[in-house]
């Protein structure tokens, strides 16, 4: 068992290297959309991800960005999850608010996942989702005076996305692509042309030790891409001491950082990170932190059961 445990570790930090060092030489300051807790709850990233929690469960995150700074970014996310254990299947629902300055966006997505055993422990998923994204600038704030700024929009666009995922009990590794737009976002504009557009994800997570172990240690990546955009990467680790607090720290490729606490009480998993820039030449580098908090509640069959991967 300790012999398969180290080596599943050893091939999980090969692959993940391999992909860190990719997004790395592609490093870009304007990534997909990502938040630091996605180890925990990767489902709106993945929705393949909701079936490794066999109980039904509702997750919440809300994210402030450059906190002190006028319209800065701030983002809320909701999930719910139901599965269908007899079939290997889950369904849900993802809904998702950014404001940034005088654009907002909202987007809400229903997603079906199906998984496949492939041995003892192993299994493929893969995930469907479809929705709809609203999208206003209220322009006019800006300089109703100039003309390039004269008109606010207003618009609706459909989504669809997918993603496919192989897990076991100790490990998952992804790939998704939760928002394919099938038609433009918002016009003329900086946000257009990176938050609006077709965003790709690489994941994976890895949990050792024992059932039983007071001590556990969670490594975890992800990879984003967004069109008109090159790669970012997470690369984080978080210790589990005793199946209930969790302490942790990510590092982003564009020059951020930072720490994770976590804690599992019965049937709430309750995370927040204070992410912070470490060039100084990023918006007053350690100066301009930006604040995550989680809150997850798992109920009916399997609930019980302490989710940790």
């Amino acid at each position: 068992m300790i012999y398969q445990n180290k080596h599943k570790f050893k091939s999980f930090l090969l692959l993940a290297a391999l992909m860190l060092v990719a997004a790395i030489k592609g490093y870009a300051q304007t990534p997909a959309f990502t938040y630091t807790q996605y180890m925990d709850n990767l489902t709106p990233l993945n929705p393949a991800y909701s079936l490794l929690d066999k109980a039904a469960s509702v997750s919440s995150l809300a994210r402030k960005e450059w906190v002190g700074i006028d319209g800065a970014p701030t983002t809320f996310l909701l999930n719910a999850n139901i599965p269908f254990s007899d079939i290997n299947a889950a369904t849900g629902i993802i809904i998702f608010n950014d404001n940034f300055a005088v654009e907002h966006q909202t987007e809400v997505n229903a997603y079906f996942a199906k998984a496949i055993q492939l041995g003892q422990t192993d299994f493929l998923a893969v995930s469907m989702n479809a929705g709809i994204r609203n999208y206003t600038a209220y322009y006019s704030q800006l300089d109703s005076n100039d003309p390039e700024f004269r008109n606010d929009i207003r618009q609706d666009k459909p989504n669809i996305g997918f993603g496919v995922m192989y897990y076991t009990d100790t490990y998952y590794i992804g790939i998704s692509a939760p928002e394919l737009t099938i038609t433009s976002l918002g016009t003329a504009s900086v946000q257009n042309n990176n938050n609006f557009v077709n965003h790709y994800y690489i994941a994976g997570a890895f949990i050792t030790g024992a059932p039983d172990d007071d001590i556990k240690l969670k490594p975890a990546f992800l990879v984003s891409y967004a069109k008109g955009t090159t790669t970012t990467a997470d690369v984080s680790a978080i210790v589990i001491l005793k199946d209930i607090l969790g302490i942790g720290f990510d590092y982003r490729t564009s020059n951020q950082a930072a720490g994770i606490i976590t804690l599992n009480v019965d049937s709430f998993h309750i995370g927040y990170s204070y992410q912070f820039n470490t060039a100084s030449n990023d918006l007053g580098g350690f100066n301009i932190p930006t604040h995550e908090v989680t809150i997850s509640y798992r109920f009916g069959a399997g609930a019980a059961n302490p989710k940790l991967l």
